[in-house]
């Protein structure tokens, strides 16, 4: 078990650790997809080929202090619908994992963040198409497939999520519980198909340490903002998004 340390630096604990806390804040600030800001980190640190691999295992340790921290405001019907079909996709994500070229995806799914600013309006209204609860069958076996591959589209899930009528802590509470769903999937799926390993373990629990502080700080914080203000911070984060989306995709297929 010593081993696992021997490539990893105390610094790059306490960096994945501070950046665990920054990005858990975020991401419950503006709905979920804080994560996307440390896909450049992760790749500097341990290579694009891992970096999904350590994101996700880290999302998902820091996943159950939200879960307890959001219980109540879970929103149960769309978890049903979602969650069978995310652990379908993940499955299917792990299997595929580094094989196929997703630059071109990336580009499209970060088009579709970027409009979001138009179709929502800057947050003057709530709804910009009719969301059925059924669509989180498909919604859940595609955006989970590519997050296993890529390792951060959180973003993507919400214009969906308040097109359903879910805000704030309802929007955060209900995401968690499939992602926490889903990603004991995507963690299964990686460990039976080979791509975890000690030192991805080990950087993986630093980043999820530090997402536990970082719920705990943000559930605090979205108490104190309005509706109008977390709407106009989620539709804000998704353009962010999409644009560092495009700007890998393309930086990928050149």
């Amino acid at each position: 078990m010593l081993d696992w340390f021997s490539d990893v630096s105390l610094w790059m604990l306490a960096g994945l650790f501070l950046a665990g806390i920054l990005a858990f804040l975020m991401s419950t600030l503006t709905g979920g997809g804080g994560a996307l800001v440390l896909v450049p980190i992760l790749n500097a640190a341990v290579g694009v080929n891992q970096t999904a691999v350590v994101l996700n295992l880290g999302t998902f340790i820091g996943r159950p202090a939200r879960l307890i921290l959001f219980w109540h405001d879970i929103d149960w019907r769309i978890v049903r619908y979602y969650a069978p079909a995310a652990i379908i996709g993940s499955w299917l994500g792990a299997y595929l994992f580094a094989t196929l070229n997703l630059s071109w995806l990336q580009i499209l799914i970060g088009l579709f963040l970027v409009s979001t600013v138009f179709q929502f309006r800057w947050g003057k209204q709530q709804r910009s198409f009719n969301m059925p609860v059924f669509v989180f069958i498909p919604l859940g076996l595609g955006v989970s497939l590519l997050g296993t591959l890529v390792g951060a589209l959180g973003p993507v899930l919400n214009p969906f999520y308040l097109n359903a009528g879910l805000m704030k802590e309802s929007m955060v509470a209900t995401k968690t519980a499939n992602s926490f769903l889903m990603g004991l999937a995507q963690l299964s799926g990686y460990a039976y198909f080979g791509a975890l390993n000690g030192t991805t373990l080990v950087l993986g629990l630093a980043l999820g340490i530090g997402g536990v502080g970082g719920n705990i700080l943000g559930k605090y914080v979205l108490q104190k903002i309005s509706t109008t203000a977390f709407l106009r911070w989620v539709i804000a984060f998704m353009v962010i998004s999409g644009a560092v989306l495009i700007y890998q995709g393309i930086q990928s297929l050149l």
